[in-house]
C-alpha cells in the first residue's frame, strides 16, 4: 500500500483530480441506481447496492481524497471552492 500511496502522491494536480473523479463518477450514479432499484421493488438488491456504494465512498474515495487533497489545493479554483465550502459548512453548523 505504501508504494501505491507514494505513486499517487507524485501525481500533479490535474492527474490527481482525474484520479479522484473516476471513482466518484462511478459511485455516485450507483447510489442513484440503487435508489431506483428499491423504488422498483427490488429491496434486497437495492439495499445491498446502496450499502456497498456508500462503503466504497467512505473507505476508498475518502482515503484517496485525503491523499490527493494537498495537490488539489494547488489549483487556484479548487482552493477557492474548498475555502467557500468549508466556510459555508461552518456557518451552517453554527446556526
Amino acid at each position: 500500500m505504501g508504494r501505491i500511496r507514494r505513486t499517487i502522491e507524485r501525481l500533479g494536480p490535474y492527474p490527481s483530480l482525474a484520479l479522484v473523479a473516476l471513482p466518484v463518477c462511478t459511485v455516485e450514479p450507483a447510489k442513484l441506481l440503487a435508489v431506483a432499484l428499491v423504488g422498483e421493488g427490488h429491496w434486497i438488491t437495492g439495499t445491498i447496492m446502496i450499502v456497498l456504494a456508500y462503503a466504497v465512498s467512505l473507505f476508498f474515495v475518502h482515503k484517496l481524497f485525503v491523499i490527493v487533497k494537498p495537490k488539489l489545493l494547488k489549483l487556484r479554483w479548487f482552493a477557492q471552492f474548498w475555502r467557500w465550502l468549508v466556510i459555508t459548512r461552518t456557518r451552517m453548523l453554527t446556526r
